[in-house]
């Protein structure tokens, strides 16, 4: 629990940073920060628990060596393989939670975070103003100000608007003001009693004109698809649709887990620490180990996304590559262990 936490504390806060930087740039709306964040997070999760399954692991068993608990441990007549079936137990439940996020969750949040921005950034401007700030319009050519919101039916009161319409500047002020629909589906703003400024900045030129009612047409959006990249599509749709795409990502999806398996199994051989020295290198050599090892999935991905590798030769040879790696570290270190009570 308190590796995941840790973990996760980090990832929230990274992504907490770039959605602000988003939103300050104008590529997201404000509102929608703390949504894309969830969505982001559960897209993450999965790799963020395969992490914790391996860091976990790894720290227990490092802390049993820097404690001299190993030394009972082999003293006793136990190999090292005989780790294997209590960490499997405890790892195997996390590792199907984890193939389930990576399958299922992790897409659906993809295609629920991309659903979200499209709905909001098809919103008109006058919907993304609010009460008490400025709000500037998504083409950068009127800036909107309303001070309150008035009942249920959407009347909104002193009512700021600038605009530049061939090069000239026009400020509207109005008291109050509400939104209309026409039969063809074009949407007006409607202010009442108010008055329009109108010049060229830098001259004296200016026309200041009252009105009772003055009415301003709201750019919509055009509708945009979503986007149906193999990221956002379900398992079932990939394996019914197995292009070259769709099978990269079921390599990556499919192989999230396997990792996860094969990460806990090898922090039993990593995990050694000389109890007379510190822990730093093991830990260095762990991430360095799990770096390579997402790395290399990732290129796998790429590679059947791209028609280099097969589809099946995709799924299995990382994995198959790091177990043969696992098995050697293991007899390395039951190796060791032998020369040293050989040695005694």
């Amino acid at each position: 629990m308190a590796v995941f936490v840790a973990l996760f504390a980090i990832l929230l806060t990274t992504q907490l940073i770039r959605l602000l930087n988003q939103a300050a740039g104008g590529k997201v709306a404000s509102e929608a920060v703390i949504a894309l964040l969830g969505f982001g997070a559960l897209n993450y999760l999965p790799i963020v628990l395969s992490l914790t399954l391996f860091v976990s692991v790894l720290l227990s068993l490092s802390r049993a060596y820097r404690d001299s608990e190993m030394v009972v441990w082999f003293s006793s007549g136990l190999p090292l393989t005989a780790w294997v079936r209590p960490v499997l137990k405890f790892a195997l439940p996390f590792a199907l939670a984890i193939g389930a996020l990576s399958i299922f969750l992790s897409p659906w949040a993809l295609s629920k975070s991309n659903e979200y921005r499209t709905r909001m950034d098809q919103r008109d401007d006058v919907s993304k103003v609010s009460p008490g700030a400025f709000k500037e319009s998504s083409a950068a050519d009127r800036v909107f100000f309303v001070e309150g919101v008035e009942g249920d039916e959407g009347k909104v009161r002193n009512i700021f608007i600038s605009s530049v319409q061939h090069g000239r500047l026009g400020v509207m002020a109005a008291a109050e003001g509400h939104t209309e629909s026409m039969p063809n589906g074009d949407r007006f703003l409607v202010m009442e009693k108010g008055r329009r400024y109108e010049g060229t900045p830098g001259t004296a030129e200016y026309r200041v004109m009252e009105f009772e009612r003055y009415s301003v047409r709201i750019e919509t959006k055009e509708v945009r698809g979503l986007d149906n990249s193999p990221k956002n599509r379900s398992a079932l749709e990939l394996v019914q649709e197995p292009t070259l795409p769709n099978l990269g990502e079921l390599v990556w999806r499919l192989g999230i887990p396997l990792a996860a398996l094969n990460l806990v199994l090898l922090a039993i051989p990593l995990s050694f620490v000389n109890p007379r020295a510190g822990r730093t290198n093991n830990l260095i050599f762990a991430i360095l180990t799990y770096m390579i090892y997402s790395n290399l999935l990732s290129v796998s991905q790429a590679w059947v996304s791209q028609g280099k590798m097969p589809f099946v030769v995709g799924v299995l040879a990382v994995h198959v590559l790091m177990f043969v790696m696992l098995v050697m570290l293991f007899f390395r270190r039951l190796m060791l262990v032998s020369w040293g009570r050989v040695w005694r």
